[in-house]
């Protein structure tokens, strides 16, 4: 097991990997207080984990609550079942939430607890490889709205995050690479070392090995809890982990939440940020190259839908969080390993790269 911390003073706290974590107690009793715990998780990870993640709090009045499986129930209606749930077994403020699944449990299970009686104490159990390298770390909590992602929310960190990495043996392999594009994610915003290790190992994380697995989930937790331990609020530099997300979030919005899975979406995302960053002239044909590449790899979509034209992408962005006074914001690129947050790009070079981007079939692989 390796243990990171993300340093943000009392509210600080310890991110454990390793394999067969799950029945662990002695790693999340201290991060309990109160004797109320509520276990929030999903259709397909119940079967599997949940009364393994039981065990790790018996003593305690434990409740469980198995919502529907899918991105399409990341909204306010499925977030008040949460709700019903703690108020009719009584829970009070000193009751801990429980989030065992992947991002869409993360999320919505962390909002609750930034809510209920204005806030108790949750953790993370992460089980899938995007919940375990970024939704799990850092705070952010919410859900959906049909004209936008994650636009209801709030910060909200928790106690602790227990990442079993031998959860992700269950794991589909779609799902799997749908984590892979956060982990590219990391090498392509700050960390080209990382980057280049990816180009070296990405087949061995697509086999699954242990080894390079637990590799690549420290190496992003680790550049995260950097970043967010310098920006908590996305005050300035935690935009960067946006990069990719202003297009695929638009991609997830226009197609119906859980056509595509996140990590799909911004996987295509990174790459109409890498060529909007070569149309400026900030990163060569070379460098674009390479990121097209290690993203169609990891198997994953490196075209937009057809469906999501010019003007669609454009109705959608102008929606999302990150637009300030109608000037929408992106996280490009200077370099591999460099990124910048700007709403300085040429509005005709951006028309060019998102026309681009979705005119070819989404599956169509570009050799290697």
């Amino acid at each position: 097991m390796q243990t990171l911390h993300v340093d943000l003073g009392e509210r600080s706290y310890p991110i454990h990997i390793g394999e067969n974590l799950l029945g662990n107690t002695d790693l999340i009793r201290p991060h309990v207080t109160g004797k109320q715990v509520m276990i929030v998780t999903n259709t397909t990870v119940a079967p599997l984990y949940l009364s393994k993640a039981e065990q790790m709090f018996s003593g305690y009045q434990i409740e469980s609550l198995v919502l529907p499986d899918g991105e399409h129930y990341k909204d306010l209606k499925t977030l008040n079942k949460i709700f019903d749930a703690l108020l009719e077994a009584r829970f009070d403020r000193s009751c801990t939430l429980v989030a065992l699944g992947g991002g869409v449990i993360g999320d919505m299970t962390g909002f609750a607890a930034a809510s209920y009686q204005r806030g108790v104490n949750f953790i993370q159990i992460p089980t899938t490889l995007l919940s375990q390298v970024d939704s799990s770390v850092g705070g952010k909590t919410g859900v959906n709205h049909p004209l936008g992602k994650n636009m209801i929310g709030a910060f909200h960190q928790p106690q602790c995050v227990v990442a079993d990495t031998s959860t992700l043996n269950t794991l589909a392999d779609r799902e799997l690479s749908a984590g892979i594009a956060e982990v590219i994610k990391y090498g392509m915003l700050g960390d080209e070392e990382f980057f280049c290790w990816l180009e070296a190992n990405m087949n061995d994380l697509l086999k699954r090995e242990p080894d390079a697995l637990a590799y690549a989930i420290f190496r992003s937790c680790e550049d995260k809890a950097k970043i967010v331990a310098a920006d908590e609020k996305e005050a300035g530099q935690r935009a960067l982990l946006n990069l990719g997300h202003t297009f695929g979030h638009a991609i997830e919005t226009g197609m119906g939440y859980g056509e595509w899975l996140h990590g799909e979406a911004v996987g295509t995302g990174m790459i109409i940020a890498a060529d909007l960053s070569k149309r400026m002239g900030w990163i060569n044909q070379d460098d674009f190259h390479r990121v097209e590449v290690l993203i169609d790899k990891a198997d994953l979509p490196i075209r937009a839908p057809a469906s999501m034209t010019y003007e669609k992408f454009m109705d959608l962005m102008q929606r999302d969080k990150k637009t300030i006074s109608g000037q929408i914001r992106l996280v490009l690129l200077k370099a591999i390993g460099e990124a910048i947050i700007t709403a300085d790009y040429d509005q005709e070079l951006l028309a060019q790269a998102l026309n681009e981007h979705h005119a070819l079939p989404s599956t169509r692989k570009i050799g290697i």
